[in-house]
Protein backbone atom coordinates (compact mmCIF):
# COMPACT_ATOMS: atom_id res chain seq x y z
CA UNK A 1 0.00 0.00 0.00
CA UNK A 2 1.86 2.69 -1.04
CA UNK A 3 -0.90 5.34 -1.08
CA UNK A 4 -2.39 6.77 2.10
CA UNK A 5 -5.97 5.27 3.04
CA UNK A 6 -8.16 7.63 4.89
CA UNK A 7 -10.52 7.11 7.97
CA UNK A 8 -8.96 3.57 8.18
CA UNK A 9 -10.11 1.46 11.31
CA UNK A 10 -7.50 0.24 13.75
CA UNK A 11 -9.50 -2.16 15.69
CA UNK A 12 -7.35 -4.97 14.05
CA UNK A 13 -4.03 -3.00 14.47
CA UNK A 14 -4.18 -2.50 18.25
CA UNK A 15 -3.90 -5.19 20.55
CA UNK A 16 -6.18 -3.99 22.98
CA UNK A 17 -8.95 -4.18 20.45
CA UNK A 18 -9.94 -0.48 20.23
CA UNK A 19 -12.66 0.75 17.68
CA UNK A 20 -10.57 3.49 16.82
CA UNK A 21 -9.57 5.16 13.25
CA UNK A 22 -6.83 7.54 11.64
CA UNK A 23 -7.39 9.64 9.34
CA UNK A 24 -4.77 8.94 7.14
CA UNK A 25 -3.01 5.37 7.12
CA UNK A 26 -0.38 3.68 4.94
CA UNK A 27 1.66 0.83 5.29
CA UNK A 28 5.12 0.99 3.14
CA UNK A 29 6.34 -2.64 2.38
CA UNK A 30 9.61 -1.41 1.01
CA UNK A 31 12.37 1.77 1.34
CA UNK A 32 10.96 3.18 -1.69
CA UNK A 33 7.93 3.23 -0.77
CA UNK A 34 8.46 4.83 2.90
CA UNK A 35 10.31 7.16 0.46
CA UNK A 36 7.51 7.88 -1.69
CA UNK A 37 5.04 8.40 1.67
CA UNK A 38 7.53 10.86 3.66
CA UNK A 39 7.88 13.06 0.78
CA UNK A 40 4.09 13.14 0.34
CA UNK A 41 2.15 16.46 1.93
CA UNK A 42 -0.01 14.73 3.67
CA UNK A 43 2.44 12.97 5.61
CA UNK A 44 4.51 16.52 5.68
CA UNK A 45 1.21 18.70 6.78
CA UNK A 46 -0.19 16.57 9.27
CA UNK A 47 0.74 14.97 13.09
CA UNK A 48 2.01 12.08 12.38
CA UNK A 49 2.34 8.47 14.29
CA UNK A 50 4.61 5.15 13.52
CA UNK A 51 3.41 2.13 14.65
CA UNK A 52 4.94 -1.39 15.10
CA UNK A 53 2.53 -4.60 15.67
CA UNK A 54 0.10 -2.20 17.52
CA UNK A 55 1.03 -3.89 20.96
CA UNK A 56 2.18 -1.50 22.70
CA UNK A 57 -0.39 1.54 21.96
CA UNK A 58 -2.91 2.25 23.93
CA UNK A 59 -5.48 4.50 21.82
CA UNK A 60 -7.81 6.61 23.77
CA UNK A 61 -9.56 8.12 20.42
CA UNK A 62 -8.81 8.45 17.32
CA UNK A 63 -6.14 9.42 15.59
CA UNK A 64 -6.51 12.60 13.13
CA UNK A 65 -3.26 12.91 11.64
CA UNK A 66 -0.69 10.41 9.70
CA UNK A 67 -0.35 7.13 11.11
CA UNK A 68 2.39 4.58 8.95
CA UNK A 69 2.91 1.33 10.00
CA UNK A 70 6.46 0.28 7.94
CA UNK A 71 6.19 -3.24 6.87
CA UNK A 72 9.57 -3.72 5.22
CA UNK A 73 9.78 -7.48 5.55
CA UNK A 74 13.28 -9.84 5.13
CA UNK A 75 15.49 -11.58 7.69
CA UNK A 76 19.00 -12.18 6.46
CA UNK A 77 22.48 -13.14 7.31
CA UNK A 78 24.73 -10.24 6.79
CA UNK A 79 28.41 -11.49 8.29
CA UNK A 80 29.46 -14.16 10.17
CA UNK A 81 32.71 -14.82 12.62
CA UNK A 82 34.11 -18.08 14.54
CA UNK A 83 32.06 -16.68 17.25
CA UNK A 84 28.73 -14.74 16.17
CA UNK A 85 26.64 -14.07 13.21
CA UNK A 86 24.80 -10.91 12.40
CA UNK A 87 21.27 -11.49 11.21
CA UNK A 88 19.28 -8.32 9.85
CA UNK A 89 15.67 -8.31 9.88
CA UNK A 90 13.14 -5.80 8.27
CA UNK A 91 11.38 -3.54 10.76
CA UNK A 92 7.78 -4.76 9.67
CA UNK A 93 9.17 -8.49 10.72
CA UNK A 94 6.96 -9.85 13.70
CA UNK A 95 8.61 -10.18 16.69
CA UNK A 96 8.47 -14.17 16.75
CA UNK A 97 8.95 -14.86 14.06
CA UNK A 98 13.06 -13.47 13.83
CA UNK A 99 13.36 -15.24 17.11
CA UNK A 100 11.68 -18.79 15.71
CA UNK A 101 13.92 -18.36 13.12
CA UNK A 102 16.95 -17.54 14.78
CA UNK A 103 16.23 -20.71 16.84
CA UNK A 104 15.83 -22.70 13.80
CA UNK A 105 19.12 -21.83 12.98
CA UNK A 106 20.77 -22.28 16.22
CA UNK A 107 21.67 -18.62 16.88
CA UNK A 108 21.41 -17.78 20.80
CA UNK A 109 20.67 -14.66 22.30
CA UNK A 110 17.18 -14.04 21.41
CA UNK A 111 15.41 -17.29 22.52
CA UNK A 112 14.13 -15.66 26.60
CA UNK A 113 12.50 -13.42 24.00
CA UNK A 114 9.86 -15.93 22.74
CA UNK A 115 6.11 -14.37 21.81
CA UNK A 116 6.73 -11.24 22.66
CA UNK A 117 4.06 -9.27 20.63
CA UNK A 118 5.09 -6.25 17.97
CA UNK A 119 7.42 -5.94 15.00
CA UNK A 120 11.26 -5.74 14.93
CA UNK A 121 11.37 -2.20 14.12
CA UNK A 122 9.47 -1.37 17.73
CA UNK A 123 12.14 -3.74 19.58
CA UNK A 124 15.08 -0.94 20.17
CA UNK A 125 12.86 1.79 20.41
CA UNK A 126 11.66 0.07 23.56
CA UNK A 127 14.36 -1.98 24.59
CA UNK A 128 12.05 -4.95 24.76
CA UNK A 129 12.90 -7.74 27.56
CA UNK A 130 11.73 -10.86 29.72
CA UNK A 131 13.17 -13.74 31.64
CA UNK A 132 16.42 -11.80 31.99
CA UNK A 133 17.53 -10.28 28.82
CA UNK A 134 17.09 -7.34 26.89
CA UNK A 135 16.78 -6.71 22.82
CA UNK A 136 20.30 -4.47 23.40
CA UNK A 137 22.03 -7.32 24.92
CA UNK A 138 22.19 -8.34 21.03
CA UNK A 139 21.31 -5.25 19.08
CA UNK A 140 24.38 -4.73 16.85
CA UNK A 141 22.98 -2.10 14.50
CA UNK A 142 19.84 0.31 13.76
CA UNK A 143 19.31 1.32 10.60
CA UNK A 144 16.51 4.42 10.17
CA UNK A 145 15.14 6.89 8.02
CA UNK A 146 15.81 10.60 9.15
CA UNK A 147 12.52 12.35 8.68
CA UNK A 148 14.41 15.87 8.90
CA UNK A 149 16.83 15.78 6.15
CA UNK A 150 15.41 12.21 4.19
CA UNK A 151 18.23 10.32 4.69
CA UNK A 152 18.90 6.73 5.41
CA UNK A 153 21.07 6.47 8.77
CA UNK A 154 23.06 3.53 10.89
CA UNK A 155 23.25 3.79 14.25
CA UNK A 156 25.56 1.41 16.48
CA UNK A 157 24.52 -0.04 19.68
CA UNK A 158 26.39 2.51 22.29
CA UNK A 159 24.67 5.50 19.67
CA UNK A 160 21.06 4.05 20.36
CA UNK A 161 21.60 5.18 24.50
CA UNK A 162 19.46 2.18 25.48
CA UNK A 163 18.05 1.39 28.92
CA UNK A 164 15.54 0.02 30.63
CA UNK A 165 12.25 -0.28 28.38
CA UNK A 166 14.20 2.83 27.10
CA UNK A 167 16.32 3.91 24.38
CA UNK A 168 17.18 7.42 22.14
CA UNK A 169 14.31 6.81 19.96
CA UNK A 170 11.79 6.91 22.31
CA UNK A 171 13.45 10.25 23.58
CA UNK A 172 15.96 13.06 21.58
CA UNK A 173 14.61 11.14 18.68
CA UNK A 174 10.55 10.11 19.00
CA UNK A 175 9.07 11.39 16.01
CA UNK A 176 12.34 12.32 13.93
CA UNK A 177 13.09 8.85 12.54
CA UNK A 178 11.36 5.56 10.99
CA UNK A 179 13.37 2.10 11.60
CA UNK A 180 13.79 0.50 8.81
CA UNK A 181 15.92 -2.48 9.72
CA UNK A 182 17.96 -3.67 12.62
CA UNK A 183 20.73 -6.49 12.95
CA UNK A 184 21.47 -8.14 15.78
CA UNK A 185 24.89 -9.84 17.00
CA UNK A 186 24.21 -13.73 18.05
CA UNK A 187 26.15 -15.97 19.40
CA UNK A 188 26.92 -19.53 17.26
CA UNK A 189 28.75 -21.13 21.32
CA UNK A 190 25.61 -22.32 23.30
CA UNK A 191 24.84 -20.23 25.95
CA UNK A 192 21.32 -20.20 28.42
CA UNK A 193 20.01 -17.47 30.55
CA UNK A 194 17.39 -19.76 32.82
CA UNK A 195 18.25 -18.20 36.12
CA UNK A 196 15.13 -15.82 36.01
CA UNK A 197 11.56 -15.86 37.18
CA UNK A 198 10.64 -20.24 36.90
CA UNK A 199 12.57 -20.94 33.66
CA UNK A 200 14.47 -23.59 35.66
CA UNK A 201 11.74 -24.83 37.22
CA UNK A 202 9.76 -25.21 33.84
CA UNK A 203 12.88 -26.92 31.91
CA UNK A 204 12.64 -29.99 34.48
CA UNK A 205 9.66 -30.60 31.73
CA UNK A 206 12.20 -31.51 29.11
CA UNK A 207 14.52 -34.03 28.98
CA UNK A 208 17.27 -31.46 28.08
CA UNK A 209 18.47 -27.82 28.45
CA UNK A 210 18.92 -26.90 24.59
CA UNK A 211 18.14 -23.70 22.36
CA UNK A 212 14.51 -25.05 21.41
CA UNK A 213 13.48 -26.55 24.75
CA UNK A 214 14.46 -22.99 26.35
CA UNK A 215 12.26 -20.93 24.06
CA UNK A 216 9.48 -23.63 24.24
CA UNK A 217 10.02 -23.04 28.01
CA UNK A 218 9.44 -19.80 27.68
CA UNK A 219 6.44 -20.10 25.50
CA UNK A 220 4.69 -22.17 27.80
CA UNK A 221 5.47 -19.32 30.92
CA UNK A 222 3.92 -17.03 28.85
CA UNK A 223 1.10 -18.70 28.13
CA UNK A 224 0.50 -19.54 31.68
CA UNK A 225 0.48 -16.32 32.62
CA UNK A 226 -0.50 -13.50 30.03
CA UNK A 227 -4.12 -13.85 28.11
CA UNK A 228 -4.12 -14.18 24.13
CA UNK A 229 -5.14 -10.45 23.03
CA UNK A 230 -7.25 -12.45 20.43
CA UNK A 231 -9.31 -13.71 23.41
CA UNK A 232 -9.00 -10.47 25.59
CA UNK A 233 -7.47 -7.37 24.35
CA UNK A 234 -4.30 -6.25 26.21
CA UNK A 235 -0.85 -4.76 25.49
CA UNK A 236 1.28 -7.32 27.69
CA UNK A 237 2.91 -5.53 30.41
CA UNK A 238 1.47 -2.47 31.14
CA UNK A 239 3.79 -1.05 33.66
CA UNK A 240 7.46 -1.29 33.47
CA UNK A 241 9.01 -2.65 36.98
CA UNK A 242 10.16 0.51 39.27
CA UNK A 243 13.63 0.52 40.18
CA UNK A 244 14.36 1.95 43.56
CA UNK A 245 17.56 2.59 45.72
CA UNK A 246 18.41 -0.43 47.91
CA UNK A 247 17.78 1.64 51.14
CA UNK A 248 14.01 2.06 50.21
CA UNK A 249 13.71 -1.86 48.77
CA UNK A 250 15.39 -2.55 52.36
CA UNK A 251 12.73 -0.39 54.01
CA UNK A 252 10.25 -1.76 52.19
CA UNK A 253 10.90 -5.73 52.36
CA UNK A 254 10.98 -5.10 56.25
CA UNK A 255 7.39 -3.77 55.82
CA UNK A 256 6.47 -6.98 53.23
CA UNK A 257 8.97 -10.02 53.80
CA UNK A 258 7.37 -12.10 50.77
CA UNK A 259 8.38 -8.69 48.45
CA UNK A 260 10.41 -10.34 45.42
CA UNK A 261 13.54 -8.21 44.44
CA UNK A 262 16.22 -8.08 41.90
CA UNK A 263 19.38 -5.81 43.22
CA UNK A 264 21.77 -4.80 40.74
CA UNK A 265 24.38 -1.80 40.24
CA UNK A 266 21.08 0.50 39.38
CA UNK A 267 19.40 0.08 42.57
CA UNK A 268 16.48 -2.97 43.36
CA UNK A 269 13.81 -3.90 40.73
CA UNK A 270 10.86 -4.84 42.33
CA UNK A 271 8.12 -6.54 40.29
CA UNK A 272 4.74 -4.21 39.20
CA UNK A 273 2.67 -6.85 39.41
CA UNK A 274 2.93 -7.40 42.57
CA UNK A 275 2.95 -4.18 43.89
CA UNK A 276 -0.46 -4.07 41.76
CA UNK A 277 -1.69 -7.63 42.93
CA UNK A 278 -1.00 -6.12 46.99
CA UNK A 279 -2.93 -3.11 46.32
CA UNK A 280 -5.86 -5.74 45.20
CA UNK A 281 -6.27 -5.12 41.53
CA UNK A 282 -5.66 -8.10 40.54
CA UNK A 283 -8.67 -9.09 38.82
CA UNK A 284 -10.64 -6.25 39.26
CA UNK A 285 -13.27 -4.81 36.70
CA UNK A 286 -14.44 -1.46 35.71
CA UNK A 287 -17.15 -2.02 33.71
CA UNK A 288 -15.51 -3.82 30.57
CA UNK A 289 -11.91 -3.06 31.34
CA UNK A 290 -10.06 -4.30 33.74
CA UNK A 291 -6.62 -6.20 35.34
CA UNK A 292 -6.52 -10.01 34.79
CA UNK A 293 -6.90 -12.26 37.10
CA UNK A 294 -3.75 -14.48 36.57
CA UNK A 295 -1.61 -11.48 35.97
CA UNK A 296 -1.14 -7.92 38.07
CA UNK A 297 0.54 -6.37 35.18
CA UNK A 298 -1.53 -6.86 32.45
CA UNK A 299 -4.67 -4.38 31.98
CA UNK A 300 -7.60 -6.20 29.98
CA UNK A 301 -10.40 -4.61 27.41
CA UNK A 302 -12.76 -7.78 27.95
CA UNK A 303 -15.05 -6.48 24.53
CA UNK A 304 -16.75 -2.78 24.45
CA UNK A 305 -14.12 -0.99 27.06
CA UNK A 306 -12.39 2.14 25.71
CA UNK A 307 -9.01 3.63 25.64
CA UNK A 308 -10.42 6.12 28.09
CA UNK A 309 -11.33 3.56 30.31
CA UNK A 310 -8.27 1.88 30.43
CA UNK A 311 -6.52 4.91 31.38
CA UNK A 312 -8.82 5.79 34.33
CA UNK A 313 -8.47 2.43 35.74
CA UNK A 314 -4.19 3.26 35.38
CA UNK A 315 -4.74 6.76 37.70
CA UNK A 316 -6.15 4.86 39.90
CA UNK A 317 -3.96 2.02 39.75
CA UNK A 318 -0.87 4.23 39.88
CA UNK A 319 -2.28 6.35 42.79
CA UNK A 320 -2.73 3.47 45.02
CA UNK A 321 0.55 2.34 44.76
CA UNK A 322 2.21 4.92 45.52
CA UNK A 323 -0.25 5.84 48.51
CA UNK A 324 0.68 2.27 49.82
CA UNK A 325 4.65 1.98 48.67
CA UNK A 326 5.98 5.65 47.72
CA UNK A 327 6.28 3.64 44.96
CA UNK A 328 4.95 6.06 41.26
CA UNK A 329 4.86 3.34 38.56
CA UNK A 330 5.13 4.00 34.61
CA UNK A 331 3.24 2.88 31.84
CA UNK A 332 5.15 1.00 29.49
CA UNK A 333 2.42 1.67 26.67
CA UNK A 334 2.42 4.19 24.87
CA UNK A 335 -0.52 6.56 25.35
CA UNK A 336 -2.47 8.41 21.95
Amino acid sequence: MSQFAKNFSLKHLNTFGFDVYARYFAQPKSLEELLQIVNNEIFNNNERLVMGGGSNLLFTKDFEGCLVQPLIAGIEKTAETSEHVFVRAGAGVEWDSLVEHCVANEYYGLENLSLIPGNVGASPVQNIGAYGVEAKDSIYSVEFLNLENKTLETYGNAQCEFGYRDSIFKRAMKGKVIITHVTYQLSKTASFNTCYGNINEELKNFTEVNLRNLRQAVTNIRQSKLPDPKEAGNAGSFFKNPVVATAKADELQAQHPTMPRYNSNEGSKIPAGWLVEQCGFKGIRRGNVGVHPKQALVLVNYGGGTGEQVLQLTHEIIATVKNKFGIELEMEVNVV
